[in-house]
């Protein structure tokens, strides 16, 4: 009988076999090699494990012109990796990690077979990011010694390791390569069996609504890849990434989440299988959302779908100057983008003091750039100079754009409309900045919808390079290809989009926070974990809890609302824990306490 994993010394893990010598396995075998361990790569095909060998040599060459090591460590690296197209090859390994195409027979097979050549407390790993871990372990004649171990491509890059528990693993296992992960200068978290784990989990939901809207024809890809990475700061578009994972993998992924959790977010966009059923797969076909320069190239080239540079634009309406309603921070800076440009602006609020208040608060935000270097204190007092302070919206009387940026609140937002309607001269183009209402119903408050457009700034405004232009269905083109002129004018990144809940980011960005939220209120993981994870294997900047507090629970649960209302998909609702936060006056950071506390000033 064998002895039990819970009470056999687990070895420090010398020895570690790596089953699948694709990019990711590949990767992970430089990581262990570089990190002192004996490697064993295996893969069925020879022409794999010559890839393999001839990537690493490659790898540690270049690693040898860059300075980070000498000569001598690479011989050694390379020395401690030897492959093999026989798994038996695994025999005296303390870990086997498996790395094979997301497929359970596959990987099934794999381990019945490792059952019969290891030893009896060597761990068995699987990479998956897709399939059962608990299924697979379920499977083998040690289920306690079973885990998942997924590792982020590229391998010796990303930081982030996903550290998968079955209900069947012992916990020594998990304590064994938790610890090899920070001993290969990864960062571990702990997550349970489900699919995508966390990172993907969260990543692929996203990944799917983007590929439907752009079904959709809401938006165009690049405006929808833009918008994500001006608008969130992102290393990379949604369907730009979707290429370069592979768009028959991240079906792959989704299908598996539907199947687990059938959520609507999880059920794949038809065009994703559209797509991989007709060979499209993204960056390693040459084509996918984007065409490539060849199939592996990133140098996306111009097909049938690029919009052409320059492209005719009806004629827009001159702007010389511009009104600003309100007087918070999205208005102030708003003004100071306009001013610094050259527009001559008034900013009117509904008193004189809180004008004044506002222009006093972008005198200092002008100071703070003169400090930095970021301007000269000649062209600070000419921009504040260009923008008068008013108590009343009559101030608007002769301004060519006006751009209300008051409460999120639509009748506000209404009442302010009719009263622009009044003071405003014929021919003005009428801006909301609404993040979450429908530009049309603030159209409708006027005599003259077809001059009513969006323009969503993002906060802060002089930093933020994105505006969303949002087009009604009664929006006249002129007016249209005015604030695209004038976007470019502020030198902000002009993306379009329809009238509807959300625009582009938010209707993206929301049910991203939201899934990030449920999976906490499930105790599934920890914020610190999934703000890790979405941090170090997603490339955000920011981990959703972070910024859930930084944006406002308030905030983030009225937009989760118009999202559900709109939408009407169950997904969408606003988890629960996010609604008992608000109700208790956990509002992040403006409270000092939302999903994390924080020191009162």
């Amino acid at each position: 009988m064998a002895t039990p994993l819970s009470d056999t010394p687990l070895s420090p893990l010398k020895t570690v076999a790596v089953v699948g010598l694709g990019t990711m396995g590949t990767g992970i075998a430089e990581v262990l090699a570089k990190a002192g361990r004996e490697v064993v790569g295996i893969d069925i095909s020879e022409a794999a494990t010559a890839q393999a060998v001839a990537a690493l040599e490659s790898s540690t060459a270049r690693a040898v012109e860059r300075g980070r090591l000498t000569e001598d460590e690479r011989a050694d690296i390379l020395a401690r990796v030897r492959t093999s197209t026989d798994l038996r090859a695994a025999a005296d390994a303390d870990l086997v990690i498996e790395v094979a195409p997301e497929s359970y027979e596959i990987k099934q097979q794999i381990f019945r077979e490792l059952d019969g050549i290891v030893r009896p407390e060597t761990i068995l790993a699987t990479g998956t990011n897709a399939l059962s871990v608990t299924r697979l372990a379920a499977d083998s004649a040690r289920p306690e010694r079973v885990l998942g171990l997924h590792f982020f491509n590229p391998a010796p890059a990303m930081r982030l390791v996903e550290v998968v528990s079955s209900v069947l693993t012992a916990p020594q296992a998990v304590s064994a390569v938790t610890n090899l992960a920070l001993d290969l200068g990864k960062e571990p978290v702990a997550v349970g069996d489900r699919p995508g784990f966390v990172a993907d989990g969260l990543l692929f939901g996203y990944l799917n609504q983007a590929a439907a809207m752009y079904e959709a024809k809401y938006a165009s890809r690049e405006d929808i890849d833009a918008a994500m990475r001006l608008g969130c700061g992102l290393p990379m578009g949604p369907l730009a990434l979707l290429d370069l994972i592979g768009i028959d993998t991240a079906r792959r992924v989704l299908d598996a989440m539907y199947a687990e959790s059938r959520d609507r977010l999880h059920a794949p966009a038809p065009i994703l299988k559209q797509l991989s059923e007709a060979g499209l797969t993204g960056r390693k076909s040459g084509r996918g959302f984007y065409t490539y320069e060849a199939p592996g190239s990133a140098t996306v080239v111009r097909d049938a779908l690029t919009p052409l540079d320059g492209a005719a634009l009806t004629p827009g309406r001159t702007v010389r100057s511009v009104g600003v309603a309100g007087s918070g921070t999205m208005a102030s800076g708003i003004v100071e983008v306009f001013a610094k440009a050259g527009y001559e602006v008034v900013l009117a609020a509904r008193s004189a003091e809180k004008a004044q208040a506002a222009k006093a608060r972008i005198g200092k935000s002008l100071s703070r750039s003169v400090d930095k270097g970021r301007m000269t204190a000649e062209a600070a007092a000419q921009t504040l100079d260009r923008i008068t302070a008013a108590g009343s919206y009559d101030a608007f009387a002769d301004v060519d754009l006006a751009v209300e940026a008051v409460a999120e609140d639509l009748e506000v937002k209404q009442q302010l409309f009719a009263t622009l309607d009044k003071v405003c001269k014929p021919g003005a183009v009428l801006a909301t900045t609404t993040s979450s209402l429908p530009v049309v119903a603030c159209a409708r408050a006027t005599s003259r919808p077809q001059d009513v457009i969006g323009m969503h700034f993002f906060n802060p405004a002089p930093a933020m390079k994105l505006v969303e232009v949002v087009r009604t269905v009664l929006t006249a083109d002129d007016v249209h290809a005015t604030v695209r002129e004038v976007c470019g004018t502020i030198r902000k990144h002009a993306v379009d989009c329809g009238d509807r809940a959300g625009f582009i980011v938010n209707a993206l960005l929301f049910p991203y926070l939201n899934n990030a939220i449920k999976m906490v209120q499930e105790h599934y993981a920890t914020l610190d974990d999934i703000d890790a994870a979405m941090k170090l294997g997603g490339g955000y900047p920011m981990g959703p809890f972070e910024l859930l507090d930084v944006v406002g629970l308030d905030v983030s649960l009225a937009i989760e609302k118009v999202l559900h209302r709109e939408f009407r998909d169950p997904g969408l609702a606003p988890a629960p824990l996010l609604e008992h936060l608000v109700a208790a006056g956990c509002l992040g950071r403006k409270t000092g306490r939302g999903f994390r506390e924080y020191a009162r000033r």
